[in-house]
């Protein structure tokens, strides 16, 4: 059995050496072609992927009467290289070919004998359009792309007849988009018509629309540009949040739920008109329909922005690049930084809440102020000495029942935030070389000082003070209250006693009179509650009384007393307590008014 078999082997070698096989024994029923073949549709946009340094072929054959014939291609993005070529055979293949069912007709072209001649080349990364007569010996054309720097695609648009743009909408003699106006967070575009919307042919009215793409980065030339550079931000982003394992913000968040950030899948849609029609469909106000002015808002402040306008035809699923354009947004008006001297009080006055003024003051809150208006706060800055950079912040409210809010910042660092009142603010200030302090009115009391005083006449003011602290590691102590108390057993025609409670850091203490006339007591204790701005340096000598040193290791014994004499019998008094530091604002104790004896 195994030598017969064998003996059959040998004829059947020794018979293919004596002639050619047949057809069929060339072609079996599994063979797959060399190259796979893929037919260009016409009038139809054909989305294409080129991986880097590979060509890729697209084959189509035009009607025998056409007498002409145009063929644009759309790169996205990256340039590439691209050719038109036109093959012919010498001699057709038979229509009898058995092999032909499995073999693609334009496979058999490329292996059979023939001319091939090349008609159009292009390399750039612009849309290239060539329109010719046909060739007329040609028994297939050929389309060859390549792109030689990266990964990229394109799209194809093959139209059999006359016209150079088929469906593609008509660019006006100037394509360029021109900036109308800038604001902070607004840009106003315009451009001219495209003769398609206002001159349709035929009658037949499409439906265009132009749509505003903005981006950080740059202009694009083409629709399919915009989608590839999009994508690739987008691939980017994600591999920035997957890298940092946290949720990042949108590469465009000035304009919410943007159109174009649904066009992942725009490329292999293109194809349909339908398809276009949807995406384009939540364009919202980017999307103007035929207006040829927009005004893109929602944009930040002193920010670089680049606007491309597309005209898209949704019958047919093209569209056309004007000429792009970019604009800076204005910048936000920054208030006027002032300077804080070493230990020098300064009093900043804040307008209604939305103007403010600062003043160099040495000792009273109605000085000469150099004010502007800066939206309601009002921005210092302090440089400490010696090289600890260390510093103490000192500020209070000269108007009680009001509150400033106090930010303080170092190269753009948040260090402190804190509310100011009636009380002593004490911000220490450490581990920078500078630092910025904002003051503005609190939300709160801005409201409250516009209902309880006319429009543009109520005032905050705020008392400031910065000094270095060499050595300190810590704010200086304060006084557990500010209230004095008189003894009435110890009052006499001529004297009073007072007693304050004091801290456990040495410090100097003044006592300051005035007298109030017979019937002004109440009042003048109103007076002197109201503004807390004015301290020891803007009351005369004479109402100085005396000046005394104290400390108190133990807090709860800190108590010092003193005996105010030379007073005329039944009179009254207001007398003040102020706390002289080196760091920081001098404190004021809350005022006490007092009345001698009349008869002793």
């Amino acid at each position: 059995m195994s030598l017969s078999w064998n003996l059959g082997l040998v004829v059947a070698l020794l018979c293919g050496t004596m002639g050619p096989l047949p057809l069929t024994a060339l072609a079996p029923e599994n063979e797959v072609p060399l190259r796979p073949t893929t037919w260009l549709l016409e009038d139809k946009v054909t989305p294409i992927h080129l991986p880097k340094g590979k060509t890729r072929r697209f084959y189509f054959t035009l009607k025998r009467k056409s007498p002409s014939m145009s063929l644009t291609v759309s790169p996205c993005g990256a340039p590439i290289d691209w050719s038109l070529a036109a093959r012919t055979l010498k001699d057709k293949p038979p229509k009898n070919l058995q092999w032909s069912s499995k073999k693609s007709m334009p496979e058999v072209w490329w292996r059979g004998p023939g001319t091939e001649a090349k008609l159009h080349s292009y390399t750039g990364n612009s849309a290239d359009t060539y329109t010719g007569p046909t060739y007329a010996p040609a028994s297939i054309y050929i389309l060859r792309l390549k792109s030689q720097e990266q990964d990229t695609s394109a799209s194809v648009y093959l139209h059999d007849g006359p016209g150079s743009a088929g469906p593609f909408p008509k660019l006006p003699s100037d394509p360029r988009v021109h900036t109308f106006g800038v604001g902070l967070t607004s840009v106003t575009l315009s451009w001219n018509p495209s003769t398609s919307v206002t001159q349709p042919s035929h009658g037949v009215r499409h439906p265009y629309d132009y749509c505003v793409l903005v981006n950080h980065n740059h202009n694009y030339r083409s629709l399919c540009a915009a989608r590839e550079g999009l994508k690739r931000e987008k691939e980017r982003e994600g591999r920035r949040e997957k890298k940092d394992k946290q949720r990042k913000e949108a590469v465009w968040p000035i304009l919410k739920d943007w159109w174009w950030q649904q066009w992942d899948t725009f490329g292999e849609l293109q194809s349909s008109a339908s398809a276009v029609s949807e995406d384009v469909g939540q364009l919202g106000c980017t999307c103007r329909g035929v207006e040829s002015v927009c005004t893109v808002s929602e944009l930040l402040p002193d920010t670089q922005y680049y606007f491309d306008v597309f005209v898209i035809d949704r019958l047919n699923g093209t569209s056309a690049a004007y000429t792009g354009t970019f604009a800076r947004t204005h910048e936000e008006a920054q208030p006027a930084v002032i300077a804080l001297k070493e230990g020098e009080p300064r009093v900043a006055l804040l307008q209604d809440g939305r103007s403010s003024s600062a003043s160099g003051s040495s000792g009273s809150s109605t000085g000469s102020s150099a004010s502007s208006r800066q939206q309601g706060a009002t921005m210092l800055s302090f440089r400490p000495r010696g090289w600890q950079q260390n510093g103490l912040l000192t500020l209070q409210s000269c108007n009680g029942t009001q509150k400033v809010t106090v930010v303080v910042t170092s190269r753009g660092k948040v260090l402190s935030t804190q509310e100011v009142g009636d009380q002593l603010a004490q911000i220490w200030l450490q581990g920078a070389p500078s630092y910025l302090i904002r003051l503005e009115v609190a939300g709160a009391a801005a409201m409250t000082s516009r209902a309880r005083a006319p429009s543009g006449t109520s005032r905050i003011a705020v008392k400031i003070q910065a000094s270095s602290a060499y050595h300190r590691q810590a704010a200086p102590a304060l006084p557990a209250t500010l209230q004095m108390k008189s003894f009435n057993k110890l009052r006499t025609c001529s004297s009073v006693t007072l007693a304050w409670m004091g801290t456990e850091e040495r410090s100097l203490y003044c006592v300051y009179r005035r007298r109030l006339p017979d019937n002004g007591g109440k009042r003048g204790a109103g007076r002197g509650n109201a503004d807390r701005c004015p301290g020891p340096e803007s009351r005369p000598d004479s109402e100085r009384v005396l000046c005394k040193y104290f400390q108190e290791l133990n807090p709860r014994r800190a108590v010092t007393t003193a005996v105010i004499t030379g007073l005329e019998p039944g009179a009254s008094y207001m007398l003040d307590v102020y706390l002289m530091r080196r760091w920081g604002l001098p404190i004021k104790y809350h005022s006490k008014t007092v009345r001698t004896r009349r008869e002793c």
